[in-house]
């Protein structure tokens, strides 16, 4: 497990809406975000949530003329920040920051950490909640993540 662990806005919004956030400081005890992820969350975060400035520059810019200015931000946070991973939902995103060697995983990949740490006894009761809000999860996602956790 990488020690930095960067998370963009989906991933926060996602186990806030199913109730499940306390799964992220279960996991890593301290996560990190971006005044732009902060920001596009729009509520307080829990003190267990670290937000660190990202200077506006020509970097910055030109990510932001890529992908969505929080993912743009996260990837240029895990640049500065030796031994991170990134906690990313939009592919694009996911995409444009495997092309700087940085580790990525999504929301799902949370779940199924949580539940390889015995932090959860099944991943499928927190992917039945997901899957009544506005997150997408096909079913070929649904199969790979019950694998993953031995579910079937």
């Amino acid at each position: 497990m990488h020690k930095n662990i960067i998370v963009d806005t989906s991933c926060l919004i996602i186990l806030t809406k199913i109730n499940e956030l306390n799964l992220l400081r279960l996991l890593y005890s301290k996560v990190f975000v971006t005044n732009e992820i902060a920001n596009e969350f729009g509520s307080e975060l829990p003190d267990w949530v670290a937000v660190c400035p990202i200077e506006r520059n020509n970097i910055k810019l030109l990510f932001e003329s890529k992908i969505d200015r929080g993912e743009a931000s996260a990837i240029l946070l895990a640049l500065t920040m030796p031994d991170s991973t990134i906690i990313m939902d939009d592919l694009k995103g996911r995409t444009f920051a495997k092309q700087f060697k940085l580790n990525v995983t999504g929301t799902i990949g949370v779940i199924i950490a949580a539940k390889n740490k015995n932090i959860i006894l099944s991943i499928k009761p927190i992917l039945d909640k997901i899957k009544e809000t506005n997150f997408f999860i096909s079913k070929e996602i649904e199969d790979a993540a019950l694998m993953l956790a031995k579910e079937i």
